[in-house]
């Protein structure tokens, strides 16, 4: 049975991948930060012929991460695809490491938590990194705002610079890994909680989540993209990211700093 690790997972698109990705027969691991509001989703998976089990993970937090993963690799499985699909939005915070939240969260804690978890990987593992059309919106990174707390009204200027950091993230590590298949996508406008309830009246066309999902099942179980790496999706189809996203000087001086803030090597 292949495993795969779903951050993000109480709720939401995360909620809806693991249910499916249950169904076509994967251990499913689901890691949050709530075992509360994670449970129901592992008991879903159960009732339905499947298996999953919990993951405490607080993405706010590096020494989270890095706990999480030790957590798994200590049951000596390899990780067959890792979903890093949590995220938070509309946010006016820092984390407890003392960065932004939307790059702390979104981009930031999921790089510790993937350097971690990397001696359960096998040649051939999948790492889909749900990223977002947003990334449009930021034509490169600050790199002192990302220590400051949120400043743009309602937080989307700091969330579009995390979902640009996490394309880049992607294309960085593929080109590090290429044994490895790594995919960064878009989702589709969802209707989740990433946004809080005084946001939604004013978000249209958003989709179920199980819609949107369908791309990052997509890219965790096709074999279309098995031979791929490093590429942008939406729709279950390739797409050409932002000329931002495109930048292989940005995406190394990214990787680099996240590997120094993270005090891990930048060599993996």
């Amino acid at each position: 049975m292949k495993t795969v690790l779903v951050t993000g997972a109480s709720s939401g698109i995360g909620r809806a991948t693991c249910l499916e990705l249950g169904r076509r027969g994967f251990q499913v691991v689901a890691a949050g930060r709530s075992e509360e509001r994670t449970t129901p989703v592992v008991e879903a998976i159960v009732r339905d012929g499947g298996s999953a089990e919990f993951l405490h993970l607080d993405l706010a937090s590096l020494d989270s991460c890095a706990s999480a993963a030790h957590r798994f690799k200590a049951s000596s499985r390899p990780l067959d695809v890792l979903i890093n699909n949590a995220g938070v939005g509309a946010a006016r915070d820092t984390t407890e490491d003392g960065f932004e939240i939307h790059f702390g969260v979104n981009h930031l804690g999921h790089f510790m938590f993937t350097r971690h978890l990397q001696a359960a990987f096998l040649p051939g593992t999948r790492i889909v990194v749900v990223s977002s059309e947003m990334h449009r919106h930021a034509d490169g990174i600050d790199f002192a705002a990302v220590k400051k707390k949120t400043r743009s009204i309602g937080g989307l200027s700091e969330y579009a610079v995390s979902k640009l950091a996490n394309i880049l993230y992607a294309r960085r590590l593929a080109a590090l890994h290429p044994e490895w298949r790594t995919y960064s996508l878009h989702p589709g406008l969802a209707d989740t909680n990433i946004f809080p309830s005084l946001v939604k009246p004013f978000i249209r066309n958003k989709l179920p989540a199980h819609v949107a999902a369908q791309t990052s099942v997509w890219c965790a179980t096709s074999e279309e993209v098995a031979d791929d790496t490093g590429r942008y999706y939406s729709k279950m189809q390739l797409r050409s990211p932002s000329p931002a996203a495109s930048d292989d000087g940005l995406a190394s001086e990214l990787w680099e700093r996240s590997a120094a803030w993270c005090e891990v090597s930048s060599e993996i």
